[in-house]
């Protein structure tokens, strides 16, 4: 252990610690660090105000991340993070319903149609080059298509 760290005291280590778990968070969201960190907040608070030996503070430590876990859990359950577009970051699904042009006739039920600026793979009923299709769902990377 490096002689800083080591000639540190236990709260500032604890608190330390507590942020930067937290600044992981962010970095790494999966509302599971936070926790983890604040149970090590609580813990370098609590060090810092009552003279604990390193052992309790380890164990105060480990109910705490425990109850923070089993909290944070059982509020997420009671309160979903829900958001207003379910095709957030589905560019395919949020393309259902739009009218497409064929770029490359669709043949055995494979093709090309302009989307914006660009192309994408369709599936669907064969059909001509420069026809209308209604995109009815997606597949990953290809839509799928229905003539107009």
């Amino acid at each position: 252990m490096p002689d800083f760290i080591a000639d540190m005291d236990p709260h500032w280590v604890w608190l330390s610690v507590g942020v930067l778990l937290v600044a992981a968070e962010i970095v790494a969201p999966g509302f599971f660090l936070i926790w983890i960190g604040a149970a090590a907040i609580v813990t370098g608070v609590l060090a810092w105000v009552l003279p604990l030996s390193i052992p309790v503070q380890l164990g105060i430590f480990a109910v705490l991340a425990i109850v923070a876990l089993y909290g944070g859990r059982r509020w997420l359950k009671a309160n979903p993070i829900t958001t207003t577009d379910p095709h957030l970051n589905q560019r395919g699904g949020r393309l259902v319903g739009e009218v497409l042009t064929v770029t490359r006739a669709i043949e055995d039920g494979r093709g090309r149609a302009k989307v914006g600026d660009g192309e994408w793979p369709v599936r669907g009923p064969d059909v001509a080059e420069g026809a209308k299709v209604r995109v009815v769902s997606a597949d990953g990377g290809v839509l799928v298509v229905e003539a107009v």
